[in-house]
């Protein structure tokens, strides 16, 4: 069994523009070659990620985190201050700004100077979420391949059914007009006749039952990739096979897309508990101002430093950083708990897909030879009036069923194995539309 190869998670900022337009470009000539030839189950994932506005939508929130690290990183933006000081509302000088000697006009800038610790981790939170975004795009990719892997398998296999249901209604028609021709024989009798009917209109009840999924299935399918619902299908891949070590499933699992978004709001929050530790030093402020007052008076300068005054850090900073810790304590607990139910859930899907593989060796190597087998010893004795077209029937009937039950358990297999062999992303680096892109960045 393979080992899945770990998705690269760094993503730089890319155009979106261009993005869009290589995306149209790769949507557009994957939809041509599947018109050409029937689509295989990797080009209806790759038109199926390539279409996804989900995607989109991730990237987005992946440059917009980008954006903010760099914009929290800097220093806050100068404030200009523009005022008078001391005017006089009474008296001979009311009103007048150049008559009383303390009337001032004034105008100033004032600068706050943050920690450098500060806007680091402030910048750092960001980058964070963007690589927990990152993450979350990859999670999106595994489920747009998982899911687009099951609607292909199931309109694969309700296809299988349905042309082994019109198989047995072709062979059902022929039983008809030979009860009929034996009952005019006078070798069969009228109920005959009607047991073939029934076993006829069984069948036709079946088939739109089938029919009806089957459309369904054609529907989901043009859901994922955008493509007429009459597109042929090409070969079944391989499915007795997965991308995962048992051995070392525990290990594998820690890097999965959702176990990798749990770790990177750890990263997160382990961001934020630095920027707590940071606030408990306090930012400050220098402002410079110019005051001109009267031209019978000498013009200023004045100079303020501002620094608040942290005087009850127990009940407030250092409440906030223990607040920080126990959500940082809090996401890493819930990361190693979902690790835990994801390894559980893995292994019993890996049993139930070991299982199922077993089940249909057996049907395909005991169950369906033996019915055969039944089907054409009673053929024998009801052309040799050795037995009744009841009994024919009955054999046959079985005989379908077990076909249909061993298509059924090959469509469950199927599933299965598409739940485990896309629990990653495969070759991200060829659908990541950012990840191709950053390659061509100077």
């Amino acid at each position: 069994m393979l080992v899945p190869l770990s998705a690269p998670y760094g993503v730089r900022p890319f155009p979106v523009g261009r993005a869009f337009v290589t995306g149209l470009l790769v949507l557009s000539s994957l939809s041509a070659l599947a018109m050409e030839s029937p689509l295989s189950l990797g080009q209806a994932q790759q038109l199926a990620v390539a279409r996804s506005r989900q995607i989109v939508a991730q990237n987005q929130a992946i440059v917009a985190s980008r954006e903010m690290a760099v914009a929290t990183g800097q220093l806050a933006d100068p404030v200009l201050k523009v005022g008078i000081d001391n005017l006089p509302i009474n008296g001979p000088d009311r009103g007048s700004l150049t008559s009383d000697f303390m009337t001032m006009r004034r105008v100033g800038v004032m600068q706050e100077f943050t920690d450098s610790d500060k806007r680091q981790w402030r910048a750092a939170r960001f980058e964070r979420a963007a690589d927990k975004s990152v993450a979350e795009k990859n999670t999106l990719i595994a489920t747009i391949q998982r899911d687009t892997a099951i609607a292909w398998l199931d309109r694969y296999y309700a296809e299988r059914i349905a042309d082994l249901v019109a198989e047995q209604g072709g062979q059902a028609r022929i039983e008809i007009d030979a009860a009929e021709g034996s009952y005019r024989a006078g070798r069969g009798s009228q109920a005959d006749i009607f047991v073939a009917r029934s076993a006829l209109s069984l069948l036709d009840d079946r088939t739109s039952e089938i029919q009806r999924k089957l459309r369904n299935a054609k529907t989901m399918l043009s859901r994922w990739t955008g493509l007429p619902s009459d597109v042929a299908l090409g070969d079944i891949p391989a499915i007795d096979t997965i991308r995962l070590d048992l051995a070392s499933l525990e290990t594998t699992l820690a890097h999965h897309p959702q176990i990798a978004m749990l770790s990177r709001q750890t990263d997160i929050a382990d961001a934020e508990v630095k920027l707590a530790e940071a606030n408990k030093k306090s930012d400050w402020s220098v402002e410079i101002a110019f005051q001109q007052r009267g031209p019978a008076y000498s013009n200023m300068i004045s100079i303020g430093l501002s620094l608040p005054f942290q005087w009850d850090q127990k009940n407030r900073q250092n409440r906030e950083l223990s607040a920080k810790l126990a959500m940082a304590e809090q996401t890493k607990a819930e990361r190693d708990e979902q690790l835990r139910a994801h390894v559980a859930e893995t292994r019993t899907t890996v049993d139930e897909w070991q299982t199922n593989r077993e089940r249909a060796i057996r049907y395909e190597k005991e169950l369906i030879p033996l019915a055969q087998e039944r089907t054409q010893a009673l053929i024998a004795a009801y052309r040799g009036g050795k037995s009744s077209l009841t009994e024919l029937l009955a054999a046959r009937r079985a005989e379908v069923d077990i076909r249909l039950q061993l298509l059924q358990l090959q469509a469950d297999t199927a599933r299965l194995w598409a739940q485990l062999n896309f629990l990653f992303p495969v070759d991200v680096q060829s659908n990541d539309m950012t990840s191709s892109l950053s390659k061509d960045q100077p």
